[in-house]
């Protein structure tokens, strides 16, 4: 015999082999299939209601005796962790705005890889001589990418990361290489 149970989010429903016990995530959808993140309205004894009432009153009582002095500590709170418009200032706004015109001018604005932010770019580095060794693929006959090749750098302004990429020409001639016919 098999029990049913009722996906709370797709509301597909999921039977099991009491062999192999219940799932753990709806094979439909991926959700999870226990309690958590689950609300359940009604149900509650009388003595589970009044026990959470008296812990509501006894809050709104802390609340109270917390703003008796007149000031919102919520508020300080979150203004001492620096969140919220109030923390906003004018340098901050500027750093914003002088950002988003630079990245406007950018060919390319790739993300950060550590931290998702748009990187800027810095400038360009030439590459060849004795610094740079290129490797010739026996496949193609010659060197993948010959020397001297520019990459041009990027800087996240939020976390500092740098990566480079291959220029423009640089990446052109890569993709002629590596589609010209033997």
């Amino acid at each position: 015999m098999s029990e049913e149970v009722i996906c709370p989010w797709c509301l597909t429903e999921i039977t099991w082999d009491p062999e192999f016990g219940p799932e753990k995530h709806c094979p439909h959808c991926g959700n999870e299939l226990s309690s958590y993140r689950t609300i359940e309205l009604g149900g509650d004894t009388e003595e589970e209601a009044e026990e959470e009432e008296q812990d509501s009153n006894d809050q709104w009582q802390e609340d109270e005796e917390d703003d008796s002095d007149g000031h919102d500590h919520g508020h300080k709170r979150w203004l001492a962790e620096g969140e919220g418009y109030r923390n906003t200032d004018r340098s901050s706004l500027a750093l914003e705005s002088t950002l988003q015109r630079i990245t406007d001018e950018q060919d390319e604005v790739p993300e950060c890889p550590s931290c998702r932010e748009f990187m800027l770019e810095a400038g360009t580095q030439s590459i060849g001589g004795d610094s740079f060794k290129p490797t010739v693929s026996p496949v193609l006959g010659q060197p993948v990418l010959p020397a001297p090749l520019e990459l041009v750098w990027y800087v996240c302004p939020s976390c500092f990361h740098t990566s480079s990429m291959l220029s423009q020409s640089n990446r052109q001639q890569l993709l002629k290489r590596l589609a010209k016919p033997e």
